[in-house]
């Protein structure tokens, strides 16, 4: 960052960065314009995107720029890396879609593109996504959960995990410590409200200063903290039963209906995945190949 000259692809790249790190200070529900108000909470893309989305296995944003357009299961259709933040934006951000030409817009791809600076097409880089760990043979327990985070959660999250704000709630400055839960935390559409999603960040990135190379909550304790979170109330994604036209296409633990295996809504949340897995497999090759029932 520091070797961009100051031009305009310069100021955009860095504007980006701001708006990645510091998302409530430029178009945030507090912000003064009431037109530029497109996140509907007080976080920051960073407060998922860890180290300004540069950190492995904490859901980076490098390497990006060459992966799409790509087909998205939950739209059914090609989408744009404008469609990808804006995806963020309406759910984790619990906001309203940003404008294509909006400057904000352009910014943020402008940092995206940075980010995946020399990096030949085809190409793709290690630690992307949240990491991938043993799934449970059992569902994860939100009660166990609620244990592993009063001993390794509250210090910085809160026992109401509503985080830590930088200063009054009537400014614009966010959060040292990022909400869990509650109306200014990420809403049910999110990714982080996937269990697979938010067991896996949580094991490899938390409590903070974990990385993916020294874990320091164990495997059951991560699935089970995250299901407490995940039991807690937070803003509802208006319409997200539309998502995922074909249902067999349909992530095992996407925790909102409707579903296309039998399986209650309770183990699509929680676990064990396994049958569910199985049960789709078996419902996608019967479809797809109708001669092997």
């Amino acid at each position: 960052m520091d070797a961009l000259p100051d031009d305009d692809r310069g100021r955009l790249v860095r504007r980006g960065r701001s708006l990645i790190t510091a998302t409530y200070a430029h178009i945030g529900p507090e912000v003064a314009a009431p037109d530029k108000r497109y996140a509907g909470n007080n976080l920051s893309c960073s407060n998922c995107h860890l180290w300004g989305g540069t950190k492995k296995f904490g859901l980076p944003i490098f390497g990006l720029a060459n992966q799409f357009p790509q087909y998205s299961s939950r739209q059914d259709r090609e989408i744009s890396v404008e469609d990808r933040v804006n995806a963020c934006m309406t759910r984790s951000m619990n906001g309203r879609a940003l404008p294509d030409d909006a400057l904000e817009m352009r910014a943020i791809v402008a940092y995206i593109d940075f980010l995946s600076s020399g990096l030949p097409p085809g190409e793709t880089l290690p630690g992307y996504g949240a990491g991938s760990m043993p799934e449970l043979s059992r569902a994860a327990d939100p009660d166990r959960g609620k244990a592993v985070y009063a001993q390794a959660c509250t210090i910085c999250h809160g026992t109401d995990g509503s985080g830590i704000r930088r200063s009054l709630p009537t400014t614009d400055l966010g959060y040292m410590v990022p909400p869990l839960w509650g109306p200014d935390s990420f809403n049910t559409g999110a990714g982080m409200a996937r269990l697979s999603v938010a067991a896996n960040f949580i094991h490899f990135n938390m409590p903070h200063g974990t990385d993916y190379l020294n874990p320091r909550l164990s495997v059951s304790d991560a699935w089970d903290v995250a299901a407490y979170m995940l039991a807690q109330p937070r803003p509802l994604m208006p319409g997200a039963e539309k998502d995922f036209p074909d249902l067999l296409l349909k992530p095992v633990d996407t925790p909102y209906g409707p579903y296309a295996d039998g399986y209650s809504q309770e183990q699509h949340r929680y676990g064990p995945f396994a049958p569910i897995r199985e049960a789709v497999d078996k419902l996608r090759q019967q479809r797809d190949h109708p001669s092997s029932r």
